[in-house]
């Protein structure tokens, strides 16, 4: 566990008489203040209501120490996000969508081996691997619901994390309640490159952006600041900074931590091995033994909804449902999340 401590300052009002030494003052506290943030460590707020969990903690999963977020009820439904990129963590996102969740479930964001504030320069970039991070999730999910007594978790995949999620699903659906997939991975990458650059073509056609146009395809073409600037990661947002911002005021992550985002995603994309199911999914993986939900942003481009819609419609599971979020992209929990949090209701009530 984290412990912290407050740190309160006081005034007299003395500066008012002394004009002048005001800008010293002024200056030494924001110098203070500028210090103290950027040395606090990461901390999460109680939750004060009875059965109330607020946990940041670091914890060992197969050798390795990895960060976790536990935020929520402890008799409510365990649900496990994980996060995309594969190295981009979500935990850093969790104060600006989830407290309504925290009523109703038992939230855990989890910082895989390299990314977030589990980057390390010691990690193994040997084990940075699908498989790996299958054998660690089966090894957190079986601590939780041994410390808060249940018996499966919900489990939540988003992006790159949907493809981990089936992945687990899988290969432990004794573990799953239901499998939710949000911004599901499903076709191979130079099928999801082709459909994306097909939609940018439009998009940039019809904006009359030239400089788009002669970019795609080319060996430098940097798509994913083209998706965000037309809308198909949040459909509000133009560029990633809005979500850099976003991430900074996390109480959860420290000036350190936020700075490492940046190096595990860096260090994972360098060392990451997938070698889980084949894409495309609708190929490898023809059947799940627990409920399926594809929660789906209209416009999202990042991972195609005509690739979840194949997957969606080859694969055979006990419950299959798909939702459509009209007003999102890729992040419909952090452009809808009354009507994520209503969705996500339903999963629990539909599979106790």
């Amino acid at each position: 566990m984290l412990r912290f401590r407050l740190i309160n300052a006081s005034h007299d009002g003395s500066f008012v008489k002394a004009p002048v030494k005001f800008g010293a003052v002024a200056l030494i506290a924001v110098v203070a203040i500028t210090t103290l943030a950027a040395l606090r460590p990461g901390f999460t707020f109680p939750i004060l209501r009875d059965g109330g969990v607020a946990s940041l903690e670091q914890i060992t999963l197969n050798g390795a120490p990895q960060w976790i977020l536990i935020r929520g009820q402890r008799n409510k439904p365990i649900v496990l996000f994980l996060h995309g990129g594969p190295g981009m963590p979500s935990m850093y996102l969790a104060h600006a969508f989830q407290r309504p969740l925290e009523s109703d479930f038992l939230i855990v964001h989890w910082d895989r081996r390299g990314a977030g504030k589990s980057y390390s320069t010691s990690t193994n970039p040997a084990l940075v691997r699908t498989s790996q991070e299958v054998s660690d999730a089966t090894a957190l999910i079986t601590a939780l619901l041994e410390r808060y007594g249940q018996h499966r978790a919900i489990v939540v995949g988003h992006s790159y994390g949907s493809y981990l999620g089936i992945a687990l699903t899988t290969q432990h659906p004794e573990l799953v309640r239901a499998y939710v997939g949000v911004g599901q991975v499903s076709c191979d990458p130079d099928t999801e490159a082709a459909i994306q650059d097909r939609w940018l073509r439009q998009q940039a056609t019809g904006a009359g952006d030239r400089t788009t146009i002669k970019m795609i395809g080319l060996p430098k073409w940097d798509r994913e600041s083209a998706l965000f600037r037309y809308g198909a990661e949040v459909t509000t947002w133009t560029s990633v900074a809005p979500m850099i911002v976003t991430g900074l005021a996390s109480p959860e992550y420290s000036i350190a931590d936020a700075m490492n985002v940046r190096k595990g995603v860096e260090f994972t994309h360098r060392n990451f091995v997938y070698d889980g199911p084949s894409r495309p999914l609708s190929q490898s993986v023809r059947a799940l033994q627990t409920p399926l939900y594809l929660f789906e942003g209209r416009r999202d481009y990042v991972a195609p909804t005509l690739c979840a819609a194949q997957l969606f419609e080859e694969i055979t599971a006990p419950r299959k449902v798909w939702i459509w979020f009209d007003k999102s992209a890729h992040f419909p929990f952090l452009e809808e999340p009354d009507k994520f949090h209503r969705e996500l209701l339903a999963v629990a009530s539909a599979n106790p």
